[in-house]
C-alpha cells in the first residue's frame, strides 16, 4: 500500500514526486515509468515559459542535455499558398529523452520506480485505488491511497476513472534522418491544409534532422507520407531513409471543459489533464507548472478534498492561458486567415 502512485515519469510526474517528497518525506510513493511502444513524439524544444518554470523550480539543465544548433529563428511554410515567413522564437534545443531521465534522477531515492506499463486503474470499495501494472512478462497489482495521472494523451488514469472526460486527439508521427542537407532550416513550422488541419515541424538536432506532425488518426501514415513528399518538393530536398520512427497520440483541447484535473483522490497533471497548447502542442511548461501546483496542494492539505480544491484554484490561471490558445489555433489553421497573417508579415522577423 502506497500513499500515492504516480503513473508517468515525464516532466509533470517527476517534478510532482520531487517537490512533494521533499516537503513530505514520510510519504510512501511509487512511480510507474511507462514508455509507449512507439516512443514519445516531441521535437525537444524548451519554450521561454518552460525555461522560466525550470528557473522558478531551481532546476538547472546540464550542458550535456543540450543539442545543437541553438537558433532563434523559426521558418514557417504554407505549402498550399507557397508562402514562407520567418519568426523570432527563443527556444532551447535539447535531447528530450535525456531531459526526462535527468528530471527523474532528481526524485528522492526512497521512491519506488517501476519500469512498466499501467494497464488499468480502479477504485477500491473501501477507498483508495488498485493499479494493474505490467513489467516485462510479469503483471501485478499495486495499491495506493491517491493516484496521479501524469501519463500524457493516452492517460490510463483519465480513461479508467473519468471515461466521460474525452478530449480530441491527433496522432503525432515523427521520423529522424541523417542530416545531409545544410541548406535546410534549423527549425520550421509547416501548415498544409491538403494533408492536415493541424501543424507540423522540422528540427535539426546534432547529426539528425527531424520531421514530424500531427494528423487525424485515421490514415495518419498515408497523410504523413504525402505531406513529407510535398515538403521535400517545397524545400527541394530528400530526407532519405529514416533511422528512427515515432508515433503517439497528442491532445488538442477544443473547449474549456477539456481541462480537467480529476476528483475523489485521483488527480491529472500535464497533458493527461489537457494542459497543452492547442496552437503549438507545447506542453512541457504546463507539465512542470501543474506538477508543481499539485505537489504544493497535496503537501499543504490534510484531506484529498482540500488538496483537490487547492489544485483547482491553483490551475485557474493556467487553464485560462491555455484556453486562449484555442482561438489562436483556429486562426492559424484557417488557410484564409493564415495567408493574410503571413503575407502581412505581422510579428515576423522582418518587422
Amino acid at each position: 500500500m502506497y500513499d500515492i502512485a504516480i503513473v508517468g515519469a515525464g516532466p509533470s510526474g517527476s517534478v510532482l514526486a520531487k517537490e512533494l517528497l521533499e516537503m513530505r518525506p514520510e510519504l510512501k510513493a511509487v512511480i510507474i515509468d511507462g514508455i509507449s511502444a512507439g516512443g514519445k513524439v516531441c521535437g525537444g524544444l524548451l519554450s521561454p515559459d518552460a525555461k522560466k518554470q525550470l528557473s522558478d523550480l531551481n532546476i538547472s539543465i546540464p550542458d550535456e542535455i543540450l543539442a545543437l544548433p541553438q537558433s532563434t529563428t523559426v521558418e514557417t511554410f504554407d505549402l498550399e499558398e507557397v508562402i514562407k515567413q520567418s519568426y523570432k522564437r527563443d527556444y532551447l534545443n535539447m535531447d528530450r529523452e535525456a531531459f526526462d531521465k535527468y528530471l527523474l534522477s532528481l526524485v528522492p531515492k526512497n521512491t519506488d520506480i517501476f519500469s512498466g506499463r499501467c494497464l488499468r486503474v480502479s477504485r477500491n470499495k473501501k477507498g483508495g485505488f488498485r493499479l494493474t501494472v505490467k513489467c516485462g512478462k510479469e503483471t501485478f497489482n499495486l495499491y495506493s491511497e491517491a493516484v496521479v495521472g501524469a501519463d500524457g494523451a493516452s492517460s490510463v488514469v483519465r480513461k479508467s476513472l473519468f471515461p466521460e472526460k474525452k478530449i480530441y486527439k491527433y496522432t503525432a508521427v515523427q521520423e529522424w534522418y541523417k542530416d545531409t542537407d545544410p541548406s535546410l532550416p534549423d527549425y520550421s513550422c509547416i501548415y498544409d491544409g491538403v494533408t492536415s488541419d493541424s501543424c507540423s515541424w522540422t528540427i535539426r538536432k546534432g547529426e539528425y534532422y527531424i520531421f514530424g506532425g500531427a494528423f487525424k488518426t485515421r490514415g495518419c501514415k498515408e497523410t504523413f507520407e504525402l505531406q513529407k513528399y510535398r515538403l521535400e518538393n517545397r524545400l527541394n530536398t530528400k530526407f532519405g531513409e529514416p533511422v528512427k520512427k515515432e508515433a503517439c497520440l497528442v491532445c488538442s483541447p477544443r473547449k474549456s471543459k477539456d481541462f480537467f484535473v480529476g476528483g475523489r483522490g485521483a488527480y491529472l497533471v500535464g497533458e493527461a489533464a489537457g494542459f497543452i497548447s492547442a496552437s503549438s502542442f507545447e506542453g512541457i511548461s504546463s507539465a512542470l507548472l501543474s506538477g508543481h501546483i499539485l505537489a504544493q496542494a497535496l503537501a499543504k492539505s490534510k484531506t484529498q478534498r482540500q488538496a483537490l480544491a487547492r489544485y483547482k484554484s491553483g490551475t485557474c490561471r493556467l487553464k485560462f492561458k491555455l484556453w486562449t490558445k484555442i482561438p489562436k489555433m483556429k486562426i492559424l489553421t484557417s488557410p484564409t486567415l493564415r495567408c493574410l497573417i503571413m503575407k502581412s508579415a505581422v510579428a515576423s522577423s522582418k518587422k
